[in-house]
């Protein structure tokens, strides 16, 4: 019983924390946050027990909930996950209990409202990862942008944040719209809007062209690929810690899940065609991007602007038409919802103290943060993908996938990894090495035990996914294997 009603007790327990926060005063904030804090553990631990149930032997998606709401027009709200969308929602229901820990001390002013839209937001997010209708998929993809507009647009840190929220609402909207025009197509065309049967019909060469266009533009505006990534370094620098957490770690994963799971599911042969454009999109936005953050002066565009490139890594890998580039990338997607994260986290503790973002303020930090100094090296050799952690494992498996379909991409790829080295290092060098200014050495205490408890789990998750990452590559296998036999 348990086993069959997984998924539902998944999405409904932040639901119920949103009921229960409603009956808490607002002026008792430690009810509200500990409160809000018990269901989103509550729902990672319920989270891992489908990773402890799930059965990597078979490609079907596997707890199966069915209710025909919409009986009349075909469309019923099924809900299931395989091997692509696991680890997608354990990322989302780990990160949120981080969030609200990151967020405990920083937000002042209209903290249940606050809470109330991560709690929100993590149930959205899931139902994005397990729903099985297109329709429904589309309304839960544009659900999530609601929340997240009046986070940043509330919670935000400076006098631009109404701008960016607006950016980040109308770019992906606009994005997704074209997306809207071809599930109406899809529907007309099938009678039926279910993935799993939509799965095995042919739509003809010309119409599975024009539909993979329009799944493209609103998968690409929220990797996103050059040229629809503006709104992202906005968003981000005005957001706040925890808002760019759940931005970089869970939302951008939005786009790479969709290339995979409608476009390479739908229309295989339309990706194979569109292959050389998505690969001369992707290396164009590495080689800019990586370029840019080299002449950031706010840390969080520099860590930005670095997601935009290594999520580009993950949009070669989706198209290198093999297991091993699919892997890749899907543990790159993970990867990336860690490692992000934890330097988000970190130029929060930084931000905290000094209430600046701007590197020529922050030098010789070594000296007077030990210990921050340490954990953020971890984060940041990370990030340049050194072995033995997770993104070394995800790029070297993208590389190898397109250097066997695609040398000169595999050669012009490589070019981020060395430019990644620099801005990352050059980055840690100015923050932390140098001499100290003495002007602001009073404001820079170490991390407090509340900053190691939620640097900590990301440590330790960094370096188990570089070590041991068949861990999380053979539940993916199966389901993954499927999907390259269509594009063969």
């Amino acid at each position: 019983m348990f086993q069959s009603n997984l998924l539902p007790i998944l999405i409904l327990t932040p639901i119920v924390g949103i009921f229960l926060l409603f009956l808490i005063p607002s002026s008792n904030q430690v009810a509200l946050k500990m409160t809000s804090l018990l269901f989103s553990l509550l729902t990672f631990v319920f989270s891992l027990w489908l990773w402890i149930l799930f059965d990597e032997s078979t490609s079907k998606f596997q707890f199966q909930v069915s209710y025909d709401w919409f009986s009349t027009s075909n469309v019923s709200a099924t809900l299931g996950v395989d091997g692509i969308s696991l680890f997608l929602v354990l990322l989302t229901t780990f990160l949120i209990p981080l969030c609200l820990l990151v967020s405990w001390e920083s937000i002042k002013h209209s903290v249940k409202e606050y809470l109330v839209c991560f709690l929100l937001l993590e149930s959205l997010l899931i139902l994005i990862f397990v729903v099985l209708d297109l329709v429904l998929f589309y309304v839960f993809f544009e659900s999530v942008l609601l929340p997240m507009f009046i986070m940043i647009g509330v919670w935000g840190s400076r006098e631009r944040k109404i701008r960016a929220a607006y950016m980040l609402f109308l770019y992906t909207l606009l994005g997704s719209l074209f997306m809207l025009v071809a599930i109406m197509c899809i529907y007309f065309e099938a009678g039926t809007t279910d993935l799993q049967t939509l799965l095995t019909v042919d739509f003809g060469e010309r119409r599975e062209l024009l539909l993979w266009l329009a799944f493209f533009v609103s998968f690409a505006v929220k990797v996103p690929m050059l040229p629809f990534h503006i709104w992202l370094p906005e968003a981000h620098v005005e957001a706040p810690t925890a808002g760019s957490v759940l931005l970089a770690g869970v939302l951008l994963k939005l786009g790479g899940y969709g290339l995979i799971r409608f476009s390479l599911g739908m229309f295989p042969d339309a990706s194979s065609f569109f292959s050389p454009l998505v690969f001369t999109m992707s290396i164009l936005a590495i080689i800019y991007t990586s370029l840019t953050t080299l002449r950031q002066i706010d840390l969080k565009r520099i860590i930005a602007y670095s997601s935009v490139a290594h999520m580009n890594y993950v949009t070669i890998g989706i198209f290198s038409q093999n297991i091993q580039g699919l892997q890749g990338s899907i543990l790159l997607m993970l990867s990336h919802g860690i490692v992000s994260s934890a330097l988000f986290m970190c130029i929060g503790v930084l931000y905290d103290r000094h209430k600046t973002r701007l590197i020529h303020y922050y030098s010789g930090l070594c000296q007077v943060m030990p210990v921050f100094a340490t954990l953020f090296m971890v984060f940041i050799m990370a990030n340049l993908s050194l072995p033995s952690t997770s993104s070394f494992v995800g790029e070297f498996l993208v590389l190898v996938g397109i250097f066997s379909s695609n040398t000169t991409v595999a050669f012009l790829a490589t070019t981020g990894i060395i430019l990644g080295a620099a801005y990352s290092l050059w980055l840690y060098n100015r923050v932390i090495f140098g001499s100290l200014k003495l002007n602001f050495a009073s404001s820079f205490e170490d991390v407090t035990r509340r900053e190691v408890y939620m640097l900590m789990p990301l440590v330790l998750l960094t370096f188990l996914m570089g070590i041991y990452p068949s861990l999380f590559l053979d539940p993916m296998y199966t389901s993954l294997s499927t999907y390259v036999g269509n594009l063969k």
